[in-house]
């Protein structure tokens, strides 16, 4: 049993009205903080469902404007590029990444033509969507060549540039890219254009409904954990993001989000950059069912992004972008 008086210091009380709470709340969100995906598709006037990422749907270039418009709307500040290439344009060497009529590079001629720079183009630097063994570079015997699939990197930034690329996002995890990719972009007038390095992307399981998004899953041979991070190390991260920011990284990008916020925070505290999570679509899909199945609400969608803010990411990349801007509407 306690005896005597309680504490003279209550801390509910600063908890005890909406108004209080928002006066000394220390994170928040807001639709600066947001970056919204968008999975495009061939065809015409088409929009089509994906597996596992309720409420996500992959769009024809003619729709495209359509997305952004609502992003606009929304004031969300940057949209990604991410493209589902059918099979028959894919290799083992991923070439329809150089192709400048490839979704991507249609994507982003049009909404450069359309909006200037009104709202901010994003695009992977990445083979896993061109390539017929489902790999983020080029495939020998089982292994990913780190070297020669830079060689193909640099002309994909490249070309990315060139059609209105704003921030180009080497996803791949090849050593030494970043540094390659800067010196070309700068080579060419491109020294505007921003990188934002995937210096820490984990082999994660939380990839799947991405994988299937873009075509690759069922073809992937093998896994990646040849390039991309061991899940069980952090130490190792500060390492790759220390060499990323030395190549030229403009921005830096933690990859999952959620199971990695002591990656977010480590990162952000040690090397004062901006950084970004990605809040991938395993997350996605396990929060969005969660909801439907009615084992959690809506509320949930905010707590999870906030988890990031509190974390420090300056951005976060997500699928629940326009829900989110709507909801702090």
């Amino acid at each position: 049993m306690i005896t005597g008086r309680y504490p003279s210091l209550r801390l509910r009380r600063n908890r005890k009205y909406s108004w209080t709470r928002r006066l000394i709340r220390e994170n928040d969100l807001s639709v600066n903080d947001l970056i919204l995906p968008i999975f495009l598709t061939d065809g015409i006037n088409k929009k089509s469902i994906i597996k596992n990422m309720p409420g996500v749907y992959r769009y024809s270039i003619d729709m495209v404007p359509k997305v952004i418009d609502k992003a606009l709307k929304n004031k969300i500040p940057m949209v990604a590029f991410f493209p589902h290439t059918p099979f028959n344009r894919k290799n083992n060497l991923g070439t329809e990444s150089l192709n400048e009529n490839n979704l991507v590079c249609r994507a982003l001629k049009i909404a450069k033509k359309k909006y200037k720079n009104e709202i901010g183009l994003m695009a992977d630097v990445a083979l896993d969507p061109y390539t017929s063994h489902g790999h983020d570079g080029v495939l020998k015997k089982n292994y990913i060549l780190n070297d020669e699939t830079i060689k193909i990197l640099i002309k994909q930034s490249l070309l990315q540039a060139q059609m209105g690329c704003d921030v180009i996002a080497p996803s791949d995890m090849m050593d030494g890219r970043i540094g390659k990719i800067r010196k070309e972009l700068d080579k060419n007038n491109f020294q505007n254009v921003q990188l934002l390095s995937y210096a820490v992307k984990y082999a994660s399981n939380f990839y799947g409904p991405f994988r299937n998004a873009v075509g690759s899953k069922s073809i992937l041979r093998g896994n990646k954990k040849s390039y991309q991070m061991d899940f069980s190390n952090s130490e190792e991260a500060i390492r790759e993001v220390a060499l990323d920011i030395k190549e030229g990284a403009d921005l830096i990008m933690v990859k999952p989000g959620m199971p990695y916020l002591d990656i977010i925070k480590t990162i952000k505290e040690k090397f004062k950059i901006p950084v970004f999570a990605y809040q991938v679509s395993g997350e996605y899909s396990l929060i969005t069912n969660a909801i439907q199945k009615k084992i959690i609400n809506q509320n949930a969608i905010f707590e999870s992004l906030i988890s990031f803010k509190r974390a420090g990411a300056n951005a976060i990349v997500t699928y629940f972008a326009n829900d989110v801007a709507n909801f702090l509407d």
